[in-house]
């Protein structure tokens, strides 16, 4: 038989860790090896039974979660799903925790829930509890504060022709991996549309973190942004985003149509429009992050005279929609993320969008 996954939860609820404990062993292929009240607790357990993922509390008391969390990425990396409240502070301590290396999160669990919620929470604890125990851990660690030593890539838009515009699309380790790319983007780069899964309260708050470490200016889409060069736009947690072309402009439209691939935002449905609007001015980059949100969207893109780059399976946490939009044919050439940059950018320059 295959080795069962083996999980911790710490937790200073004695409900959320009985929750969490009963959802996980009513898995055949996981098992709750045992459960901590407070990092103190954690770290005597985990040096012990020595789990291969941790699910882990932000708010706790004697230790803070994220201070567990930056040991741990220092001392012994390991897959953590944090589990978080969705409100201002948590969603700030979430983004710094998957900075700090955190695998993915998982919304802490309220009063008065429904039975659909309790199974959904159920669903996606034991697929990202899952994913955890398969990822890459080589690529998590201790996000570094990269921006003094991180060399901006110079970029010399070609005169005249059609001006291309990039569209990108992500979900687990998509926050690390989106900061990376950005540190090292030019404030004339073209201009970048992005759906990376997120709530709605958090889409916000990562576009600020985004902004203030790149010299891209990046917000939040909203309806009838006009896309301008140097300045990207996130799509808005629980609305899709589309891009639609207005005389010579391309437009983002925003649409609160119901999941699209399980998703929303989702990566197909902005590919999709991508691939309507622009064709061949187009340049798509699939990256890190579970299931396979994005392939048949960067699919039409390629169709259409896109020119698509993907994220290498050794520099993803999650080789999920990478590794489906290349079975689907959508993938022109797979680089590890640092390459993607400079990669894009020289493209632009030397061939525009087109094939």
């Amino acid at each position: 038989m295959t080795k069962p996954i083996t999980v911790i939860v710490v937790d200073d609820s004695a409900l959320i860790r009985q929750m969490f404990s009963e959802m996980l062993s009513e898995e055949a292929d996981i098992k709750v090896l045992d459960t901590a009240s407070d990092p103190y607790d954690a770290r005597e357990k985990i040096k012990r039974l020595n789990p291969d993922v941790l699910t882990l509390d932000i708010e706790m008391p004697k230790m803070d979660g994220l201070s567990f969390l930056e040991k741990i990425m220092t001392l012994r990396p390991m897959p953590v799903i944090m589990v978080s409240s969705l409100t201002q502070k948590g969603t700030e301590a979430t983004l710094h925790a998957l900075e700090l290396g955190a695998f993915d999160y998982i919304a802490k669990p309220v009063t008065n829930q429904t039975r659909d919620t309790i199974a959904d929470l159920k669903d996606e604890l034991v697929a990202k509890v899952r994913a955890a125990a398969a990822s890459n851990v080589a690529r998590r660690g201790r996000a570094r504060d990269a921006s003094a030593e991180t060399p901006v890539i110079p970029f010399h838009p070609p005169e005249g022709g059609a001006r291309p515009i990039i569209a990108m699309g992500s979900s687990t380790g998509g926050v690390e991996a989106l900061r990376e790319i950005f540190l090292r983007l030019p404030a004339n780069c073209p201009p970048i549309v992005i759906t990376q899964h997120m709530p709605e309260t958090f889409t916000q708050s990562f576009a600020v973190r985004l902004d203030s470490l790149s010299q891209v200016t990046v917000a939040e889409a909203a309806n009838h942004d006009r896309l301008k060069q140097g300045h990207a736009y996130l799509a808005p947690g629980n609305r899709h985003l589309k891009i639609v072309r207005i005389g010579g402009d391309f437009v983002c439209k925003l649409e609160d149509g119901p999941p699209v691939s399980g998703h929303k935002p989702s990566v197909d449905v902005l590919f999709h429009s991508v691939a309507d609007a622009a064709g061949s001015r187009a340049i798509g980059v699939i990256l890190t992050g579970m299931g396979r949100d994005g392939a048949l969207g960067l699919k039409a893109m390629h169709d259409a005279g896109s020119y698509n780059f993907g994220q290498d399976q050794a520099s993803c946490v999650v080789y999920g929609m990478p590794q489906v939009a290349v079975k689907a044919g959508a993938v022109d050439i797979e680089l590890p993320l640092i390459d993607i940059p400079a990669a894009i950018l020289k493209f632009c320059e030397k061939k525009g969008a087109s094939r």
